[in-house]
């Protein structure tokens, strides 16, 4: 079966939070100081939960999703922030004409945790994200390297065998959907692990398309074992060996998450 935490909501935003407060902000904090004059947008906040932390300290936070059900859960989590002014949850595009004519240059910080490998032309949305960075503006991203052994999101598989199973999202697309179906997956799971393997991104596609789109790397961090692995699998966090982290194209089989900030050149 898939995870607890792919059913259930209140799992998935004290995960959310964890996470947060022991791994994104510290990292976070160690390229920019998070104080509380910080203007923060989080795209695809989901349940709010990564925002946490920041709201702590202080922090003006506005958190956007295009589900309208994950907002109305973070508007029950965060209700007390919401309820303060601290905090805007926002069901819309950041695309949208009206969305950039009320936030363009607002944030001194953009948060992209495990969001950035479900978006397509990855290029357009970080290239677009200047339209939203103050001058002194960066973004984080954290997301799975796309040849990992769980890049492809199988763990979210109902077959006790395929969410386990690392490399298959690798095969080629009709074999991969054969195996799917094969196992008894249903419609709408094969649907979004096949649209997770049109927009899955390597660490190399990703440095690439930073450098196209005008950004230097102020800093990152990579993992032999994902932080939310944790809360999955009972398994400690442990940072990518660096001789590993140094090799290109081969480290993203054996690296289960990256940590980047980036600012605009």
């Amino acid at each position: 079966m898939s995870l607890v935490q792919h059913s259930n909501a209140n799992v998935r935003y004290q995960q959310q939070v964890d996470n947060s407060i022991h791994y994104v902000l510290p990292f976070i904090d160690a390229a920019m100081p998070v104080t509380p004059d910080l203007r923060i947008m989080e795209i695809g906040c989901g349940e709010g939960g990564v925002l946490i932390p920041f709201l702590e300290r202080g922090c003006h936070c506005v958190g956007v999703d295009l589900s309208d059900d994950k907002i109305a859960l973070a508007h029950d989590y965060l209700k007390e922030y919401v309820d303060a002014g601290n905090l805007q949850l926002i069901n819309k595009n950041i695309y949208d004409v009206d969305f950039l004519g009320e936030f363009k240059h607002s944030f001194d910080l953009i948060i992209l945790k495990d969001a950035i490998e479900h978006i397509p032309d990855q290029a357009k949305i970080i290239g677009y994200l200047k339209n939203l960075l103050t001058p002194r503006g960066q973004v984080y991203f954290g997301f799975p390297p796309w040849y990992m052994p769980h890049g492809g999101h199988q763990q979210t598989c109902v077959s006790k065998v395929l969410n386990v199973m690392p490399y298959i999202h690798l095969l080629p697309n009709p074999l991969y959907r054969g195996v799917l179906r094969a196992f008894g997956e249903p419609p709408n799971i094969i649907a979004e692990l096949m649209e997770i393997k049109e927009t899955g991104i390597s660490i190399e596609r990703f440095e690439r398309i930073v450098k196209q789109q005008g950004y230097n790397i102020t800093k990152k961090q990579f993992y032999l074992i994902n932080p939310i692995y944790k809360y999955k699998f009972g398994l400690k966090p442990r940072l990518q060996w660096g001789p590993v982290a140094a090799v290109p194209f081969v480290r993203n089989f054996f690296t289960t998450c990256v940590y980047y900030m980036i600012k605009a050149q």
